[in-house]
C-alpha cells in the first residue's frame, strides 16, 4: 500500500498517445485541475510545477505505467513527484461506484485521482520490477515484429525455390533457417551456381556451420540437382533475388538472437523468473510474455479470470469483472495466436499431461476438448504459482483428477 499521508494533491491521468486528460484532487476531494494535457515534456513539467507551487507534494497516478504513460512518469520522477498506477481491473471495479455509464477520458481521469485520494490501497507502486516489464514489453514487441518478418522472407524463399527447383526445395526447405543453408543460398543462390561450386567447395563452406551434417547435406543437394535437367522460366531472376532474401533472413535471425540474450538478462533479473521457468514449456520468450501480459497475477481475482483471458473459459464480453484490455483475446484461437501463456497444447507429451489427457478421453471427451481441459489445468497451476510464489511441482499420475 502506498502511503498518501503527506500528499497534498492527487493527479490522475487517463493517458493517451497525443494527449492525456488530467484531473487533480485535493485531500478533501475538491478538483484543483481538470483539463486535457499534451503528452510533451514541457507541458507536463508546467503542470507539475504549477501544482507543486500551489499545493505542495503531488502524487502522479496513471492507468498505464508503460508505453504511452512512460514519459509522464519519467518527468514526474525527475521533478520529485511520487508516482503510482491504478491497475485496469481495479479501475473498472471502482468505476461501478461512480455515477454515469458513459466512458470518457475526463471521467476516467477523475476516477483515478479520486481513487488515489480515497482508496490508496488500490494503488500499485512503480518499482524496478515494473521498469523491467516495460523494457521487456518493448523488446518482445520488436522481437515479434522480427519473427513476422522472418516468416515472410522465409515463405518467399520457399516459394521461389519451389518454383525454379522443387527437388532442391525439398532438401533445403526443412532447414531453411539453418545458418549453413542460408550461407549456401547467400553465396551461390540458383541451382546452376550451386552445382558449379562443386561438392568439395560446398563441404568446406558448410562444415564450420554444420559440422555433423555438412557432407550429408551436400550429397542430398546434388542428388536433388540431378533430378531436374530443365531450366524453369524465371530462374535467372531468382538468381538475383534468392541471395538477397537469404541475406535478409540471416540478418533478421541474427537480430533475434541478440534480443533473446537481452530478454533472458531482463527475465533473470525479475523475482518471478525462477518461478515461471520452473513450469515445463516455459522458456525465455514465453516467460517474458507472461510477465508482460499477466505480471504477478494480482490483477486476476481467480484462476478462472486468468483462464478467460487466455481464451480457455467462457467469458461475457460485457462483463466488468474483466479489464477491457483483457477482452482483446476472447476466443481460444486468438489466445493461442498471442503466445502469451504456455497453454497452447497440441499434444500431451509429458507423463502427467498424458495421464490427464487419457482420463478426459476416457470420460468421453474428444481430442480437442481434452486438450482444452489440459490447457485449463495448466492455467490453474500457473495462477497458483504466481499467487503463492512457488515453483512448479509435477503431480504423480495417480493424483490426476
Amino acid at each position: 500500500m502506498i502511503d498518501t499521508g503527506d500528499i497534498d494533491v492527487f493527479l490522475g491521468l487517463d493517458v493517451g498517445k497525443g494527449e492525456h486528460h488530467a484531473t487533480a484532487a485535493t485531500p478533501a476531494g475538491k478538483k484543483a485541475f481538470d483539463k486535457r494535457l499534451p503528452n510533451t515534456e514541457p507541458k507536463l513539467r508546467e503542470l507539475f510545477a504549477k501544482l507543486q507551487a500551489k499545493h505542495g507534494t503531488v502524487l502522479v497516478v496513471v492507468d498505464q505505467p508503460a508505453s504511452i504513460g512512460a514519459l509522464t512518469l519519467a518527468v514526474a520522477r525527475d521533478m520529485g513527484c511520487p508516482v503510482a498506477y491504478l491497475p485496469g481491473l481495479t479501475m473498472r471495479r471502482i468505476a461501478d461506484l461512480y455515477p454515469g455509464e458513459a466512458k470518457t477520458d475526463a471521467r476516467d481521469a477523475f476516477i483515478i485521482a479520486d481513487a488515489a485520494r480515497a482508496m490508496p490501497h488500490t494503488l500499485r507502486a512503480i518499482d524496478g520490477e515494473d521498469e523491467t516489464i516495460a523494457e521487456l514489453e518493448m523488446i518482445v514487441g520488436f522481437d515479434d515484429d522480427l519473427a513476422g518478418e522472418a516468416t515472410r522472407v522465409a515463405n518467399r524463399l520457399h516459394g521461389l525455390l519451389t518454383q525454379i527447383h522443387p527437388s532442391l526445395e525439398r532438401v533445403l526447405g526443412p532447414r531453411l533457417q539453418h545458418p549453413a543453408v542460408l550461407t549456401l543460398l547467400e553465396r551461390f543462390g540458383p541451382p546452376a551456381q550451386i552445382r558449379k561450386a562443386g561438392r568439395r567447395r560446398l563441404v568446406t563452406l558448410l562444415r564450420p556451420k554444420a559440422p555433423r551434417m555438412a557432407e550429408r547435406l551436400v550429397e542430398d543437394i546434388f542428388t536433388a540437382l540431378d533430378e531436374q535437367t530443365v531450366t524453369v522460366p524465371g530462374t535467372k531472376a531468382a538468381a538475383l533475388i534468392v541471395p538477397s532474401l537469404a541475406a535478409s533472413l540471416k540478418a533478421v535471425l541474427d537480430q533475434r538472437k541478440l534480443l533473446a540474450t537481452r530478454i533472458e538478462d531482463l527475465l533473470d533479473a525479475h523475482p518471478l523468473s525462477k518461478v515461471l521457468t520452473s513450469m515445463p514449456g516455459v522458456g525465455v520468450r514465453t516467460g517474458a510474455r507472461i510477465l508482460i501480459e499477466v505480471g504477478d497475477g494480482s490483477t486476476f481475482p481467480t484462476a478462472g479470470h486468468l483462464a478467460a483471458y487466455a481464451g480457455l473459459a467462457p467469458a461475457t464480453r460485457s462483463s466488468r469483472l474483466l479489464d477491457p484490455r483483457r477482452t482483446a483475446f476472447p476466443e481460444r484461437e486468438q489466445a493461442a495466436q498471442t503466445g502469451l501463456l504456455p497453454l497452447r497444447v497440441r499434444r500431451p507429451g509429458r507423463p502427467g499431461s498424458r495421464a490427464y489427457y487419457d482420463k478426459k478421453i476416457a470420460q468421453g471427451k474428444h481430442h480437442t476438448q481434452a486438450l482444452l481441459c489440459l490447457a485449463r489445468r495448466r492455467a490453474d497451476v500457473l495462477f497458483a504459482m504466481l499467487r503463492d510464489g512457488t515453483f512448479y511441482e509435477p503431480q504423480p499420475s495417480a493424483a490426476v483428477t
